[in-house]
């Protein structure tokens, strides 16, 4: 008799922490259109996934990835490429690498001069806007002004709560 071996799948190469969103965080009254709102969602899910891929997933990156996957769901929570790529990273599965529109340093300079103009219209786009300027430090470390913006929000107003995307289901703002 001839015994047939069965191969199991492997686990999950890393474990994926998937942000708690339920509901947006921030209302409808965010100084955004939803069409706005989509898109930057995409783009903040295409880099983050990106981020992912070409660092084999490492701790750090799936670190800042859920950072930014959890936002990008808080702008649309239906987004297809956020729901996508935090669906893949749930089973364990590093996403292919994804065409940007844009290149980091023009993401972040986008994001920093979306939370500038956020900024100034004031209520919830205030919060909105230290997540974006702190994203456009950390995805481009050159740009000087981003990180000026983001060192003065943090030395004016404390450290970033993150949990307030990452873990919204539990945490209310």
């Amino acid at each position: 008799m001839v015994a047939l071996l069965r191969a199991e799948p492997p686990g999950p190469v890393f474990m994926w922490e998937a942000p708690k969103v339920v509901t947006s965080v921030f209302s409808p009254d965010l100084g955004m259109l939803d069409s706005e709102r989509d898109e930057y969602a995409t783009n903040l899910a295409v880099y983050a996934s990106n981020s992912v891929v070409s660092t084999k997933a490492t701790g750090e990156s799936l670190k800042a990835a859920r950072r930014i996957l959890a936002l990008a769901l808080q702008l649309s929570p239906r987004n297809k490429r956020a729901v996508v790529v935090n669906f893949q990273l749930s089973k364990g599965v590093l996403p292919v690498l994804i065409e940007s529109n844009y290149s980091p340093q023009v993401l972040a300079r986008l994001l920093l001069t979306r939370g500038q103009l956020l900024d100034k219209q004031g209520g919830e786009n205030k919060r909105l806007a230290r997540y974006f300027i702190a994203l456009a430090a950390e995805i481009d470390p050159k740009n000087e002004d981003a990180v000026y913006a983001s060192e003065l929000q943090r030395l004016d107003q404390g450290a970033l709560d993150w949990s307030l995307v990452t873990d919204a289901e539990t945490k209310k703002p």
